[in-house]
């Protein structure tokens, strides 16, 4: 388990310090997932590895990682709350992340975003070399049925 501290801040992998409503709260109002309900939310906590990041005991920020840890990642679900942006929280939770001993020596670490590039390029990550090799089902409307 991962727990970490930076002056009133901390990140810890512990599932039981998160708060699916407040994760939850986010993601919903998110470009990436909005209206997910809150049954798929928790079970993406229950199936992923996550990483709270803490405000003096209140989440202010997470992502997850989907891996087999051993050769495949996807990071998902990223955020800081407004209101505590700006402090380096992103980039730490970043180094946190990819520091964390289940995802090392990875194949394939794999992320989608619309508008942080230039946070994640820092960390190695780069445009796909062969886009045209990976497919999707994609079904954008998913959480409306729900």
């Amino acid at each position: 388990m991962t727990n970490t501290l930076r002056d009133e801040y901390s990140i810890s992998t512990d599932k039981t310090l998160l708060d699916p409503k407040a994760i939850h709260a986010y993601l919903t109002r998110s470009y990436w997932s909005p209206g997910i309900p809150i049954t798929t939310v928790k079970r993406g906590i229950e199936n992923s590895m996550c990483f709270g990041v803490y405000h003096k005991g209140e989440q202010v920020g997470f992502c997850r990682v989907i891996t087999d840890k051993a050769t495949f990642a996807y990071l998902a679900d990223v955020y800081i709350l407004e209101e505590h942006r700006g402090k380096g929280l992103s980039k730490w939770l970043m180094e946190v992340v990819q520091g964390h001993e289940n995802l090392q020596g990875l194949r394939k670490f794999l992320l989608g975003t619309r508008d942080a590039h230039s946070l994640y390029e820092q960390f190695g990550f780069k445009q796909l070399a062969n886009p045209m090799n990976l497919m999707e089902i994609r079904n954008p409307d998913v959480y409306k049925s729900q």
